[in-house]
């Protein structure tokens, strides 16, 4: 919006103006945008904390849960809408809006959000801790990932809309053709040039399978205070040097990645996320006066997803965020065993005390803050093995 702004300015006034040249600069409105976003949250932080417990829309703990979780109940959830709020406000108002893939994270990540709020309004009012239904919520999920899909299916092999829109008309006229761009193949770190062509379906799957996964992923990882919200701010900083990178030509061909027209600007958008998620942070640290709630987390994971998918770094992503990879497959491990053990023996067995991971440590002993903050530094230690996949290939 200010970019337009600025740009309008330049060419009805460029001698008096002439400073507003800095509002083309990517890197100054990436700044811009993470410092828009922490101080809206910063500001707003204590105001929607106070409403959200005028409205009683306090955390429901499970009764099976954790027994040093239960003097949480009450505490003000459905916070993620403070996060939203800040990075949509701050992307608006920072990002060249006639980028298509500012649009496409936003409406995946708000679309999310929707999907969360449900959830945690279920949670809330009808005082019901298991909230909506899995198959419900995995049905919602399906459509926006496949729908965000289908869309980047054709969008990052192209320039513009237009472009898109022709790619589109080409492969219907060409009877639906399989094959995709390069660009569209999946990135191998570590070496140079090596991508693995997906095909259509091959893509379509894939990204399915990293925005709906990193979403859910997030989600499970939101367990303790402040446990989730300081690797989605690392995993999305570092993603925003990728696309950085990616949205360079000149970068990128130095670096041996695709360039991906257009990516660029994904960096003003991880930069509203990190700020958005720091101010958040403050009110969310050990002890939390607000949870995210799946309002914040689904959003938060869908987001981190979609990016990576525009800057072909889905193994990468994978990488950076090993704590949310670890995390989801613990719970799908012990429910797996547990349900064979189960049919075997007819009496179930436990792979970990507790799931998903991070409540196992607990069990064994560390406090809520150990685990947070020793999460934290495997996290960083991911990233930077993930940002050193730039040079080393």
């Amino acid at each position: 919006m200010l970019l337009v702004l600025a740009q309008w300015i330049m060419e009805n006034y460029p001698q008096q103006y002439g400073f507003m040249r800095v509002f083309q600069y990517l890197t100054f409105r990436a700044v811009m945008g993470a410092m828009t976003a922490l101080l809206i949250g910063l500001i707003a932080g204590p105001w929607v904390i106070r409403r959200l417990r005028e409205l009683k829309i306090g955390q429901p703990v499970r009764g099976y849960g954790m027994e040093t979780h239960l003097s949480k109940s009450g505490t003000p959830t459905m916070g993620g809408v403070l996060i939203l709020l800040s990075i949509a406000f701050s992307t608006l108002l920072w990002a060249d809006l006639s980028n298509r893939f500012v649009w496409i994270v936003l409406i995946v990540t708000l679309g999310f959000g929707a999907i969360g709020w449900a959830d945690d309004w279920r949670k809330v009012v009808r005082k019901d801790p298991e909230g909506m239904p899995s198959r419900e919520k995995f049905m919602w999920q399906t459509l926006i990932g496949l729908g965000a899909s289908l869309y980047l299916m054709f969008s990052i092999a192209e320039s513009n809309n237009l472009r898109v829109l022709q790619l589109v008309y080409e492969w219907v006229m060409s009877g639906f053709n399989i094959n995709l761009p390069p660009k569209a193949g999946l990135m191998v770190p570590f070496f140079k040039q090596v991508s693995y062509p997906l095909g259509v379906f091959g893509f379509v799957f894939l990204t399915f399978v990293v925005i709906v996964g990193s979403s859910n992923a997030v989600n499970l990882t939101d367990g303790l205070d402040g446990l989730a919200i300081m690797p989605v701010v690392m995993v999305g900083s570092a993603l925003g040097v990728f696309a950085y990178v990616t949205g360079s030509r000149i970068y990128s061909e130095y670096l041996f990645l695709p360039h991906i027209p257009g990516a660029g600007e994904l960096l003003v958008f991880c930069s509203a996320m990190m700020g958005a998620g720091l101010a958040f942070l403050w009110f969310n640290a050990y002890p939390a006066q607000v949870f995210m709630g799946d309002v914040g987390a689904l959003a938060l994971g869908g987001a981190l997803g979609t990016i990576a998918v525009i800057v072909r770094q889905e193994i990468v992503l994978a990488i950076m965020g090993g704590i949310f990879v670890v995390e989801a497959l613990s719970v799908m491990l012990q429910v797996t065993y547990f349900k064979y053990t189960k049919k075997r023996t007819g009496t179930g067995k436990r792979l970990f005390k507790m799931a998903p991971l991070h409540h196992h440590f607990e069990k064994n002993g560390w406090r809520e803050t150990q685990v947070v903050v020793r999460f934290w530094i495997i996290t960083m230690l991911l990233c930077l093995a993930g940002l050193s996949t730039l040079k080393l290939r």
